[in-house]
């Protein structure tokens, strides 16, 4: 009498544990020492000429525990990092991708890759060329605009920038800039910089015949301020 088959078994389903091979430890560890947290911990504390023991006060942790921190000998759990960013009113994301000195930043955008991208409605007031995509993190928002003159005789409108909590900086490329604010021109020459308020009502145009070129270097700084008071609230809470 001929054996039944054995009944097949079920195919492995690819998100169980067991479907792959674990995650290296040695992997891992490597992550959290190339965040550099206990240095960064270390900076924030003496930035605010902070000592050990009043830290351990702030945070509920004891000072040994920290100082084991700083020097990297021990991985501080999410929730006592969370404590440590509550008390220098910081995100997590800092110990993370908020230090330029540990986290080098090196981005390349190939001319070709840009869009350049005519702005107002029906004829265009300038064409601008971002660059912000290469800094997404932060609010710094780099871009090249060139300001056209005016069309058969007819002046195009002046750009009029949005107003935001910030500081917008101009360069002038080449071409002559006019500047109006508070019903004042001023105008820029090639390779003069301007710095500027955000928040003040402000246009950009070109003078004569020719185009203008600037490279315009916004920082917003509304993303900063919506999220002071929700840390101080945090901090409030957890106090």
């Amino acid at each position: 009498m001929a054996k039944s088959a054995s009944p097949l078994s079920a195919p492995e389903d690819p998100l169980s544990p067991t479907a792959h091979s674990s995650v290296d430890p040695a992997a891992a560890e490597g992550m959290l020492l190339e965040a550099h947290l206990g240095e960064r911990i270390k900076k924030l504390r003496l930035k605010r000429s902070m000592g050990l023991v009043e830290m351990g006060r702030k945070t509920g942790l004891s000072a040994s525990f920290l100082s084991q921190l700083e020097t990297g000998r021990v991985v501080p759990t999410l929730r006592n990092l969370a404590r440590i960013a509550l008390v220098f009113e910081k995100d997590l994301s800092h110990f993370f991708t908020g230090d330029s000195s540990t986290q080098r930043i090196f981005r390349i955008q190939r001319s070709k890759d840009r869009v350049r991208l005519p702005v107002g409605v029906p004829t265009p007031a300038y064409i601008a060329e971002s660059f912000g995509i290469l800094i997404p993190e932060g609010g710094l928002r780099p871009c090249m605009a060139e300001f056209l003159p005016s069309e058969r005789g007819l002046p195009r409108d002046p750009f009029q920038p949005r107003l935001y909590p910030g500081t917008e900086m101009v360069y002038v490329l080449s071409g002559t800039v006019e500047v109006q604010r508070k019903g004042q021109p001023h105008l820029l020459q090639p390779r003069d910089v301007l710095y500027v308020s955000a928040e003040t009502p402000r246009s950009y145009s070109a003078v004569g015949d020719q185009p203008a070129r600037a490279l315009i270097i916004s920082f917003d700084s509304d993303s900063e301020t919506r999220r002071a008071p929700e840390r101080r609230s945090l901090a409030a809470s957890a106090a």
